[in-house]
């Protein structure tokens, strides 16, 4: 038996099925330690080779996840046909008699693993280790490719979730200040609570996908519009003027905002345990004289700049999930 074969087989396969347990099955794990570098991988090198591009790096969410599972099924397969080669006799040429070469293992291992196999190959005659060994070999292909199959879907529905919450977003406005404007009814903000109440819902729930699916970060919109790298900004900055830049008796009901502003934060944080980083500067304040052109109450624009100072921090992770996902701040004009 040659033991470094047996070894290499074995570190590749536990390194597979390690892999997509822990980025499929352990919601506050995020990617796995594998597939993790390849995503991050693949698209900083999309980044630099288009040039930041929209349409470019729109193909790099279904890239990643087609990568993903390649990998994790190359991972299995390969795992195998080094384990079925550390045993020069385990598998046996039905047709021949002879012993399996390399090629003759890769094609045993895939049918095995995704088929119930055709007899061309069989596990040496007697040796009931190569004979469990088989049948595990197709319990993780069917089980492992069905995991991987389901994970596709579920982070499909969940990028269609969070681009129609960018939508709603950037339906009311393009910049925080034409999303308060939006709201503004000639004397208050009645009617504006509801909305705020669901997009902070939508917003928590999103943070919690971006958990659970890191590949999500990957999936670039190719229209401002409709992405949430876009849309969370908005609406933070809008938060941000309910909260400090509109006198308290004309801005919404404060649980509401504040409620919002905390589904935000669950948001940033989720992203800075990913590869998202706070930008150096700080991003150009809301412009409080746009809302006083329709007579929204406001207060003092030194009021405001020391409400803002107090949320640098903030706003720099704001800046920096602008800048991951390729726009710019303020992240659509009007």
């Amino acid at each position: 038996m040659n033991l470094i074969y047996l070894a290499v087989g074995i570190a590749l396969l536990v390194g597979g099925i390690v892999d997509i347990l822990w980025t499929t099955l352990w919601v506050d794990g995020g990617s796995g330690p594998i597939s993790g570098r390849l995503t991050t991988g693949v698209w900083r090198g999309l980044r630099v080779v288009t040039r930041n591009h929209d349409r470019a790096l729109s193909l790099a969410g279904p890239l990643i996840l087609t990568l993903t599972l390649v990998l994790w099924i190359g991972l299995i397969w390969i795992g195998w046909t080094f384990i079925f080669a550390s045993y020069p006799t385990a598998l046996v040429d039905t047709r021949t008699g002879g012993t399996a070469d390399w090629w003759g293992r890769f094609y045993y291992v895939a049918y095995t693993m995704f088929t119930e196999g055709n007899g061309d190959y069989t596990p040496l005659y007697g040796g009931d280790v190569w004979e469990v060994a088989s049948a595990f070999t197709t319990a993780t292909g069917m089980a492992f490719v069905t995991l991987g199959v389901s994970y596709v879907l579920t982070v499909l529905g969940a990028v269609s979730d969070k681009r129609a919450f960018a939508s709603t977003v950037t339906g009311l406005g393009g910049r925080s200040e034409a999303f308060v404007r939006a709201g503004w009814n000639g004397q208050n903000f009645d009617g504006l609570e509801l909305t705020l109440e669901t997009l902070g819902s939508e917003l928590s729930t999103l943070a919690e996908q971006h958990k659970s699916y890191p590949i999500l970060h990957y999936y670039h919109s190719e229209k401002g519009e409709r992405a949430s790298a876009v849309a969370v900004p908005i609406l933070d900055e809008s938060l941000t003027l309910f909260r400090h830049g509109i006198p308290d008796e004309d801005s919404p009901d404060p649980a509401v905002v504040e409620t919002a502003r905390s589904s935000a934060q669950s948001y940033l944080e989720t992203l800075d345990e990913s590869f998202i980083e706070p930008a150096p500067s700080v991003p150009r304040a809301p412009d409080l004289d746009r809302l006083r052109t329709d007579d929204i109450p406001t207060v003092s624009d030194p009021a405001f700049a020391e409400a803002l100072a107090e949320l640098t921090d903030r706003r720099r992770h704001l800046l920096g999930v602008v800048e991951a996902d390729a726009w710019e701040w303020p992240p659509l004009e009007e």
